[in-house]
């Protein structure tokens, strides 16, 4: 962006020591938003006092967060919400630069590689099994526990190559490519597991629990029945019901990502990137 005269006056105040003064100046630039950044990155590689330093670098993350919150803003405004864009404006509010290409270009390379081993003769059991297959043999996606010192676990340009992730986000992969073959495979909320649930097409059920098929873990691939389902909620003490078997929207599981990875950033130094991550959540959840 071009320095006119009153951007040059206002850096030229950085550095001064009166908080309201700074503050002023802050909301003042903040105003100009994301074309500023460059401008500000400069400022930084010439400025000598590390006190204005870490001044400019927080200016510089203000500008960002506020970028990737209207991200959000946009997209859940939007009449479908893309799960593939949701999961990357998370890993966008850790790395604000990220480049996006690379990720659709793996999540097609993906899609692909399943869909030459589908046809129209296999039943939604031997799809699922396919997708499974491919997805945890054929590229070796591993689901890492919740390891919250392990940022990367947590942000879909990073587990795409490396394929270790944290469950939910291998679960987000496993239904992002349910969705672009045309499989109804979608995550619900059992507490601690990623299940996918597989709807009966055939079924005249009311209750959300009878209209599905079967089950998928979506951090390995193994098929479970309704009875491995139950006994499970049992052992944990839940009573079966049927919010647990109602399909999640995306953006409900967008929310539940950004809460997952808030908790990656308890570190005292971190915690302004926790309240980041659990302000969007709420903004979605609203």
């Amino acid at each position: 962006m071009h320095e006119n005269r009153e951007l040059k006056a206002l850096f030229t105040l950085l550095d001064d020591p009166d908080e309201s003064v700074f503050h002023s100046v802050c909301n003042r630039i903040v105003e100009y938003g994301k074309p500023i950044i460059p401008n500000l990155e400069h400022l930084w590689e010439i400025t000598p006092n590390e006190e204005v330093q870490e001044r400019i670098e927080m200016l510089i993350h203000r500008l960002q967060f506020s970028d990737v919150l209207q991200d959000f803003a946009e997209w859940k405004s939007r009449p479908y919400h893309d799960l593939l864009l949701g999961t990357l404006l998370v890993a966008k509010c850790h790395y604000p630069d990220l480049h996006s290409a690379p990720v659709y270009q793996d999540i097609e390379k993906m899609r692909r590689t399943i869909w030459l081993e589908l046809n129209n003769y296999l039943t939604p059991l031997e799809q699922i099994h396919v997708i499974g297959s491919i997805l945890f043999k054929y590229f070796q996606f591993q689901s890492q526990e919740n390891n919250y010192d392990q940022h990367d676990h947590f942000f879909i340009h990073k587990v795409l190559p490396s394929k270790k992730g944290n469950s939910l986000l291998i679960g987000i992969v496993f239904q992002l490519m349910c969705e672009l073959l045309d499989i109804p495979a979608r995550l619900i909320p059992i507490p601690g597991q990623v299940i996918l649930a597989i709807p009966d097409a055939h079924s005249e059920a009311i209750s959300a629990q009878h209209q599905i098929l079967f089950f998928v873990d979506g951090a390995n691939g193994q098929a479970y029945s309704h009875k491995d389902i139950e006994e499970y909620l049992l052992r944990i003490s839940c009573v079966p019901e049927d919010r647990y078997f109602t399909p999640m929207s995306n953006l409900e599981i967008v929310e539940q990502l950004l809460k997952e990875t808030a908790e990656c950033f308890n570190q005292p130094h971190q915690l302004y990137k926790k309240d980041e991550l659990l302000q969007i959540a709420r903004l979605l959840a609203s």
